[in-house]
């Protein structure tokens, strides 16, 4: 995309594509600039400030360029009508470039799970080193938001979801990684190649690359990239690599004589100390030593790193059972790692798929897993593939209860998971939320999923109610 239609914005007649946060946030920085805004949504008829219209009553005659919201697909009719016209597509991060101050470095990170953990885990390490920095974008505020506010900061650390690196054509970093791939957001990308394809887009808008070696999808499709590779594994590292060593996170990387090492932390510091979050350690690291930290406030910065809510959040742990929400494990590799963290496993997953298969989870985790507790609407999806893989998991199907709604103040739903738990669980067992599945057929989010688990378990277990 041509950096020029950014460049004049004034009197610009702009459709933005979708009245959600990404849509209001650009809406407000274009009219500041002077553009003509419409906002055009399927379900939001109001917004204070600008006229809202719907998909069928666009009419591109009216209109110089399309700003896209993230998760609007390309065989949108919207979309689809904007091409016809030959409008030009404008997206939000691509928009936040063109109005960042000219010296503030962007680096970038993405993956199927993990990254909003770890981009605020480099952002804490660029601050530990003296840098101004936040994490933004998936995560937090949007970034054009964070380019607009009040705030100065050095360098940006950008969550970039596959959605939004489909519509990302300008922006470039300094440095990016990418964590893992896995099959998520099929439904959306069509199929599991072009989800892939758009994670690894990335690294064609970037100078150097962190890449998870343990990944078999990342290592065969940046094969024939040719910018700078950094590899991190959960083994010893190779000269030029970061890795682990005995007890020590060490980086070979980017230390003067590839022969030596440093050290980053104790395996220990890393909290919590599960395989997929020192992997994440390392990614963090990697992208910090890009931007000239040092090894001792990468050190400093992840002995005091505590992550965010319900990724493993452990909410309680009474008569020898362990109670933790990973609601945020939203689709099966992110459940996978979860699960694979304990030993014996009272399961509560379910919601939508999107468009995700459950046979390779269930056979990886059929071990650990004791009993299953589904809910949510592709429940089926997960049944099937345990019944024929897994025939010795118990599987109990929790329906809606009548008197709970999407969002009200009743919790019947978790509550009666819940107690289904507390009956079948025994010393030594977790009882773990993760899902392998989105939120919205019965929540709000996965947030409050999440919340209504921790209300249950404080409800139904600690309280005895």
């Amino acid at each position: 995309m041509a950096q020029a239609l950014y460049t004049h914005l004034d009197g610009k007649r702009i459709l933005v594509a979708g009245a959600g946060v990404t849509g209001t946030a650009c809406a407000r920085a274009l009219e500041k600039r002077g553009s003509l805004v419409t906002i055009v949504d399927e379900k939001v008829t109001a917004l204070e400030g600008f006229k809202v219209i719907n998909p069928a009553a666009v009419n591109f005659s009216n209109f110089d360029l399309l700003l896209v919201s993230p998760g609007w697909r390309e065989d949108h009719p919207v979309v689809l009508a904007a091409r016809a016209a030959r409008i030009a597509l404008i997206n939000e991060v691509d928009l936040a470039w063109s109005l960042k101050p000219a010296n503030q470095k962007w680096i970038a990170l993405t993956g199927t799970n993990g990254k909003t953990t770890t981009v605020e885990l480099a952002a804490a390490m660029l601050r530990s080193g003296g840098i101004p920095a936040v994490a933004c974008g998936n995560v937090g505020r949007t970034v054009i938001e964070t380019v607009e506010s009040d705030e100065k900061y050095d360098i940006l650390v950008l969550e970039l979801s596959s959605f939004q690196l489909h519509w990302l054509e300008d922006a470039q970093f300094a440095s990016s990684a990418i964590l893992n791939i896995a099959e998520d957001h099929v439904d959306w990308h069509g199929t599991f190649d072009a989800y892939a394809q758009a994670k690894i887009s990335l690294l064609d808008k970037s100078m150097t690359a962190i890449l998870n070696a343990d990944d078999g999808e990342i290592v065969s499709r940046t094969t024939h990239w040719q910018g700078r590779k950094v590899f991190f594994s959960l083994d010893t590292p190779a000269p030029g690599e970061m890795g682990v060593v005995e007890e020590l996170l060490v980086d070979r990387a980017f230390v003067a004589d590839p022969q030596e090492a440093a050290m980053f932390s104790e395996l220990a510091e890393v909290t919590p100390t599960v395989p997929h979050n020192v992997s994440n350690a390392l990614a963090a690291a990697g992208l910090a030593r890009t931007v000239g930290v040092s090894h001792e406030a990468i050190r400093t910065a992840i002995t005091e790193f505590t992550p965010g809510r319900h990724r493993i959040e452990q909410i309680l742990e009474r008569d020898g059972i362990t109670w933790v929400n990973d609601s945020k494990a939203t689709n099966p590799h992110a459940a996978s790692a979860s699960i694979m963290s304990a030993l014996s496993v009272i399961w509560i997953a379910g919601g939508l798929a999107k468009g995700a298969t459950m046979g390779e989870l269930v056979e990886r985790v059929k071990s650990r897993v004791r009993v299953a507790i589904l809910i949510g609407e592709d429940r089926e999806l997960i049944a099937s593939e345990l019944s024929a893989r897994a025939p010795h998991i118990e599987i109990i199907r929790i329906d809606t209860p009548a008197d709970y709604s999407k969002g009200g103040d009743n919790n019947a739903l978790m509550e009666s998971v819940i107690r289904t738990a507390k009956e079948r669980a025994i010393s030594g067992d977790t009882v773990l939320l993760a899902p392998a599945c989105a939120s919205m057929d019965q929540f709000i989010s996965y947030s409050d999923r999440g919340d209504r688990f921790r209300a249950a378990v404080e409800k139904v277990v600690r309280d005895g109610n």
